[in-house]
């Protein structure tokens, strides 16, 4: 609808008369009308749940939980990661060892000829070697109370540690006749740690050597 403008200022629907004042219009034009913007849409309400995961639909353009796009219909497809190849185990060869034995010398106590050898799976984090007792609550993983039963080995003899490189450490634990590696003339001090690797050899008891083995 038009406006016109009386002489006096008024804004009057109608084009002859004021319809304020009643003061004649004559050739006045129409008054420009101001027209309000429209109201801003009020967001619609999430519809119904996500149709690919079936989770609770939120206001945004995306599922929160599996990212399902509702404008386009689709889902991000995301890279599989390649899982890394497992690790091979490392392991370790137990047996009566004659040379050992005689670089030892230790009267009263005779070789056990013959004796089979075992191979032990060496499990991280640590692997124990000593004798199994019960009266002592020692219960080695690499038990030389075993037949054939070394009566030089102590029940806390030594220890397996395996390292965050992937390979092991040997440690003494105070043992009575001492921790060797690889034919060395000394032990290990107390609590001293060598890094071992593939084909090491580590000596305990009257005659027990244990081979190491990398995957």
């Amino acid at each position: 609808m038009s406006a016109y403008t009386c002489p006096n200022g008024h804004a009057s629907t109608e084009d002859d008369f004021c319809d304020t004042c009643g003061s004649p219009i004559e050739g006045a034009a129409p008054a420009a009308v101001v027209t309000a913007p429209p109201a801003a849409a009020e967001p619609a309400a999430p519809a119904g749940d996500c149709p690919q995961c079936r989770a609770p639909r939120g206001p945004g353009r995306f599922c929160e939980d599996c990212g399902y796009d509702y404008t386009t219909g689709r889902v991000p497809q995301l890279g599989t990661p390649t899982p890394a190849p497992p690790a091979g185990e490392w392991t370790a060869t137990v047996f009566a060892d004659p040379d050992y034995f005689a670089d030892n010398d230790i009267e009263g106590v005779e070789f056990p000829a013959g004796a089979p050898r075992r191979t032990v799976r060496l499990a991280p984090p640590q692997v124990r070697i000593g004798r199994q007792s019960s009266s002592k609550g020692t219960t080695p993983e690499i038990d030389l109370a075993q037949a054939p039963a070394d009566p030089g080995a102590s029940h806390n003899h030594a220890l397996l540690t395996f390292s965050v490189d992937g390979t092991w450490l040997v440690s003494d634990l105070g043992s009575t006749n001492g921790t060797y590696l690889n034919g060395e003339a000394q032990p290990l001090d107390p609590g001293q740690t060598r890094t071992l690797k593939d084909g090491d050899q580590v000596h305990v008891g009257a005659w027990t050597t244990i081979t190491l083995h990398a995957p």
